[in-house]
Protein backbone atom coordinates (compact mmCIF):
# COMPACT_ATOMS: atom_id res chain seq x y z
CA UNK A 1 0.00 0.00 0.00
CA UNK A 2 1.56 3.65 -1.05
CA UNK A 3 0.38 5.01 1.87
CA UNK A 4 2.80 2.66 4.26
CA UNK A 5 5.60 2.95 2.20
CA UNK A 6 5.12 6.75 2.61
CA UNK A 7 5.11 6.41 5.85
CA UNK A 8 8.00 4.29 6.36
CA UNK A 9 9.92 6.58 4.03
CA UNK A 10 9.22 9.66 6.01
CA UNK A 11 9.68 7.59 9.69
CA UNK A 12 13.13 6.52 7.58
CA UNK A 13 14.56 10.02 8.36
CA UNK A 14 16.52 11.07 10.83
CA UNK A 15 14.83 13.80 13.16
CA UNK A 16 11.53 12.62 12.51
CA UNK A 17 10.06 11.91 16.17
CA UNK A 18 6.73 10.33 14.59
CA UNK A 19 3.46 10.75 11.69
CA UNK A 20 1.03 13.24 13.19
CA UNK A 21 -2.75 13.21 12.77
CA UNK A 22 -2.98 16.46 12.86
CA UNK A 23 -4.90 18.74 15.88
CA UNK A 24 -8.11 16.81 16.05
CA UNK A 25 -6.54 13.10 14.35
CA UNK A 26 -8.20 13.37 10.98
CA UNK A 27 -4.78 12.92 8.87
CA UNK A 28 -4.38 9.28 7.94
CA UNK A 29 -5.62 6.79 5.34
CA UNK A 30 -7.57 4.15 6.19
CA UNK A 31 -6.91 0.45 5.13
CA UNK A 32 -8.55 -2.38 5.71
CA UNK A 33 -7.69 -3.89 9.59
CA UNK A 34 -5.70 -0.53 10.48
CA UNK A 35 -5.21 3.42 10.41
CA UNK A 36 -1.58 4.88 8.66
CA UNK A 37 -1.77 8.19 10.67
CA UNK A 38 -0.31 11.35 9.00
CA UNK A 39 -0.46 10.24 5.81
CA UNK A 40 -3.22 11.33 3.15
CA UNK A 41 -2.84 10.24 -0.69
CA UNK A 42 -4.53 11.04 -3.10
CA UNK A 43 -4.22 11.69 -7.56
CA UNK A 44 -3.62 15.79 -6.52
CA UNK A 45 -0.70 14.98 -3.98
CA UNK A 46 0.69 13.19 -0.78
CA UNK A 47 0.18 14.82 2.55
CA UNK A 48 2.50 13.97 5.27
CA UNK A 49 2.28 15.41 8.77
CA UNK A 50 5.56 14.59 11.09
CA UNK A 51 6.26 15.70 14.55
CA UNK A 52 9.99 16.61 14.64
CA UNK A 53 12.37 15.69 17.15
CA UNK A 54 13.92 18.21 19.30
CA UNK A 55 16.76 19.79 18.67
CA UNK A 56 16.98 18.79 15.32
CA UNK A 57 15.89 21.78 12.49
CA UNK A 58 12.71 21.83 11.39
CA UNK A 59 12.67 22.85 7.87
CA UNK A 60 15.59 20.27 6.83
CA UNK A 61 13.42 17.59 8.53
CA UNK A 62 10.74 18.28 6.29
CA UNK A 63 13.03 18.85 3.27
CA UNK A 64 14.56 15.65 3.83
CA UNK A 65 11.11 14.00 4.03
CA UNK A 66 10.05 15.32 0.87
CA UNK A 67 12.97 13.86 -0.48
CA UNK A 68 12.74 10.66 0.75
CA UNK A 69 8.62 10.17 -0.14
CA UNK A 70 9.16 11.23 -3.35
CA UNK A 71 11.48 8.54 -4.14
CA UNK A 72 8.11 6.36 -3.60
CA UNK A 73 5.56 8.73 -4.92
CA UNK A 74 4.83 10.39 -8.06
CA UNK A 75 2.26 13.22 -7.08
CA UNK A 76 3.15 16.90 -5.05
CA UNK A 77 4.47 16.32 -1.52
CA UNK A 78 3.04 18.44 1.13
CA UNK A 79 4.98 18.18 4.48
CA UNK A 80 4.00 19.47 7.81
CA UNK A 81 5.05 19.99 11.14
CA UNK A 82 2.81 19.52 13.36
CA UNK A 83 4.79 19.07 16.71
CA UNK A 84 8.31 19.17 17.78
CA UNK A 85 8.60 16.44 20.23
CA UNK A 86 11.62 16.67 23.11
CA UNK A 87 13.21 13.44 24.89
CA UNK A 88 12.19 14.33 28.33
CA UNK A 89 7.83 15.62 26.94
CA UNK A 90 6.90 13.61 30.11
CA UNK A 91 8.68 16.25 32.43
CA UNK A 92 7.72 18.21 35.20
CA UNK A 93 5.11 21.08 34.31
CA UNK A 94 6.79 24.57 33.36
CA UNK A 95 4.58 25.97 35.39
CA UNK A 96 5.41 25.24 39.02
CA UNK A 97 2.36 25.70 41.65
CA UNK A 98 3.91 27.86 44.59
CA UNK A 99 2.32 27.38 48.39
Amino acid sequence: MAAETVADAALAVHGVAALHGGEFGEVGTYLPGKRVTGVVIDENGCNVHISVAYPANVITVAQHVRDAVGQVVDVPITVTVGDVSHPDDDRAPLIEERN
